[in-house]
């Protein structure tokens, strides 16, 4: 019932003391995973390459990912999150184009990007079919998507496992959360597929990896 609700309203985003309260208190179990994810990028894609993060909130992938030597670009839907975000790189002494824009909606050109990255949001975009059809217009020639979200099929245990490293209040929130709505609003692995075969994407792999689908889309 829930996703159906989400499907019909706007994308959704964190705002004002919301995104603030999350930039804050996220950080330090959010830091780890996105360290994952650019060193998952750079295994795939050459130093110096142009990278877009697609729903970047606060920026700590794309901040990740400019250390490694990629020219980043981040969006997202909430201006809150693009000012958190901003003052998250200079703070990192990174440089990052961070700006507003939608999923579905992307403000650039053809063939800009060499690499498409998006982690933990892929499941609140209202048209998730159109998202990855920008995806797919806005990379070069033998350019590369990545998409990892939570996997809706996740057991009890694999959550478990995920939060086993966080303490106190973080870690029942958390934990609840990835069993309750996040849940809900996740896609399979099937689902995944149907979505990528009414796109121009002719090449993806989906790999299971603890309570996370990594979805990988190749032009």
């Amino acid at each position: 019932m829930m996703r159906n609700f989400r499907r019909q309203n706007k994308d959704i985003g964190i705002y004002g003391l919301s995104a603030k309260w999350y930039d804050r208190n996220s950080r330090k179990y959010r830091l780890i995973e996105m360290q994952k994810y650019a060193n998952e990028v750079a295994s795939h894609v050459q130093k110096g390459a142009h990278v877009l993060e697609v729903a970047a909130g606060p920026g700590y992938l794309s901040i990740e990912l400019a250390k490694k030597g990629f020219h980043v670009t981040g969006i997202d839907i909430s201006p809150d999150f693009v000012e958190i975000a901003k003052n998250n790189a200079k703070e990192a002494n990174v440089s990052v184009t961070f700006m507003e824009g939608n999923a579905s909606d992307l403000p650039f050109d053809d063939q800009r990007f060499d690499f498409a990255v998006c982690s933990a949001a892929f499941k609140n975009f209202k048209e998730p079919v159109k998202a990855l059809c920008e995806m797919h217009r806005v990379l070069k020639q033998e350019g590369t998507a990545l998409i990892v979200d939570m996997n809706r099929e996740a057991t009890d245990d694999d959550i478990k496992h995920e939060v086993s490293a966080m303490k106190g209040f973080d870690k029942y929130f958390v934990k609840f959360a990835f069993k309750t709505f996040l849940k809900q609003s996740a896609y399979t692995k099937e689902e995944f597929a149907k979505f990528i075969e009414q796109t121009p994407f002719k090449r993806y792999n989906i790999r299971k990896e603890g309570i996370s689908l990594y979805v990988y889309l190749h032009k």
